[in-house]
């Protein structure tokens, strides 16, 4: 099926879901005792319209104008959470608070890391509408764990093996960890959102580990990955198409990865716009890795990774519009996980792509002995870069770097190509592919190793 007609099938869901859960019935938080007052936590009051309406089969639940702090609410079927213009929900700032947002396996006792503000698991129909903001409040002291405890932060949005989700237009900001994480989910539409989140570790804007999903016409403005596709859930990530949106970021602005255990299937990412985020209070990257000729970038436009042992196959990627960026393409396998002998990376496509990239370490694709990333097409790439590579580049080894984390540094700060360097890759064609520097570059355009069957046209 077309992307047309996946979209047509989600616009029909996205009906059936906000129509189940209006239903006419709709609770203002007010009548159920919420006071726009400072100090007071309005959960009881929202999660007691919430659970009434679920069991009356649905309806919404409305925030009015006005500031309403909230401990985590859990959303449930049938319920669509409704922030008129002016509303503005402030997540409490307690991290003991949202112990109960942790789910929980029946089966085995075994706790996720993982809470939110606002979670739902085994929920059906759900949705958070209106042009209103969600305030995680992330940036208080009461969440500065640091960034090798993120569990012990709440995100935003925690929705997980939930079906028929839909959130649109609200704005998020400020959030203690990522700001919205779509897990085992089916059928997912997120339309006409912003994200700003700047304020701590891993501000994720969206991380979607979910099947049949659409994310169209959202703003992503955050310290770590703007679109993130993660296939490290119960089953694969597949069927998500992510088009017409902005990422900037201060990480990588659309990356498949970098959990990846699992794997993706069917994603097609198109109609994109990537630049710097607007605030660096973390990265400082042209401080940290030599070469950096802007104070502040992306790490890569867009990365397609798999280091777990999960496969990633049949991904499209068009018409994409990049600024600020340190790498434009990065391509990776390796072998971070413990089983990844059956590991695959194939058939991926990337085209329309104009870039302007402001380091050393130029596009790659790169697979480690025994793991070739393959039949990889790109087409109708521009880039422009800044120049400056020097002879003595091209004799730098290039770390292997089999199990380390998957970024672009991890190669080195410079690679032994100006353009594109290819390493354990079979099957790669390049069609109309161009380069253009600021300043001379002594470096060839393009360096392959350990390749089978590369075309350039």
């Amino acid at each position: 099926m077309d992307r047309s007609g996946v979209k047509g099938l989600f616009l029909a869901a996205v009906l059936v879901v906000l129509s189940a859960c209006s239903d006419g019935r709709n609770i203002d938080i007010t009548s159920a005792g919420a006071k726009a007052v400072p100090g007071k936590d309005n959960a009881p009051a929202i999660q007691k319209a919430i659970d009434k309406l679920s069991a009356l089969g649905g309806g919404t639940v409305t925030v009015p104008a006005g500031e309403f702090l909230t401990g985590p609410i859990e959303l449930k079927s049938g319920v669509e959470l409704h922030l008129e213009m002016g509303a503005k929900l402030l997540g409490v700032a307690n991290i003991d608070a949202y112990e109960k947002a942790h789910w929980v396996n029946p089966e085995n006792g075994w706790k996720s890391p993982h809470s939110a503000l606002i979670y739902a698991n085994n929920q059906e129909n759900i949705a958070i509408t209106g042009l209103g903001t969600i305030d995680g409040q992330g940036g208080d002291p009461a969440f500065n764990v640091g960034k090798a405890d993120p569990g012990g932060r709440p995100m935003i949005i925690l929705f997980r093996d939930c079906r028929n989700v839909v959130v649109k237009d609200v704005r998020m900001e400020n959030s203690a960890h990522w700001v919205e994480y779509y897990t085992d989910c089916e059928g997912v539409r997120v339309s006409g959102i912003k994200v700003y989140s700047h304020c701590n570790y891993n501000n994720d804007g969206i991380d979607i580990e979910s099947k049949d999903v659409v994310v169209e016409n959202c703003i992503f403005d955050c310290e770590d990955d703007a679109i993130c596709l993660k296939g490290a859930g119960e089953r694969l990530c597949e069927n998500v198409t992510v088009t017409n949106c902005v990422a900037a970021s201060n990480c990588n602005a659309i990356k498949l990865g970098t959990g990846s255990s699992v794997g993706y299937r069917n994603v097609t990412v198109s109609n994109i716009t990537i630049r710097r985020a607007s605030e660096d209070n973390f990265r400082h990257w042209s401080t940290k890795v030599k070469g950096i000729t802007a104070p502040t970038t992306v790490i890569s436009g867009i990365a397609v990774e798999v280091v777990d042992g999960g496969i990633c196959e049949n991904v499209n990627i068009s018409n994409v519009a990049m600024r600020d960026v340190q790498t434009p393409i990065f391509i990776r396998m390796g072998r971070r996980g413990s089983n990844c002998e059956n590991s695959k990376l194939k058939a991926v496509t990337i085209s329309g792509v104009t870039a302007v990239s402001e380091s050393m370490m130029s596009s790659s694709i790169t697979g480690v002995p025994g793991l070739y990333p393959e039949d990889i097409y790109l087409s109708d790439i521009d880039i422009t870069s800044p120049g400056g590579g020097t002879e003595e580049m091209t004799r730098i080894p290039v770390p292997e770097a089999e199990d380390s984390y998957p970024e672009n540094r991890k190669l080195g700060h410079s690679l032994p190509a100006s353009g594109l360097y290819i390493r354990h890759a079979n099957n790669v064609y390049l069609s109309s592919v161009r380069f253009h520097f600021r300043e001379p570059d002594a470096r060839p355009l393009i360096v392959t190793d350990d390749c089978k069957n590369i075309v350039i046209k």
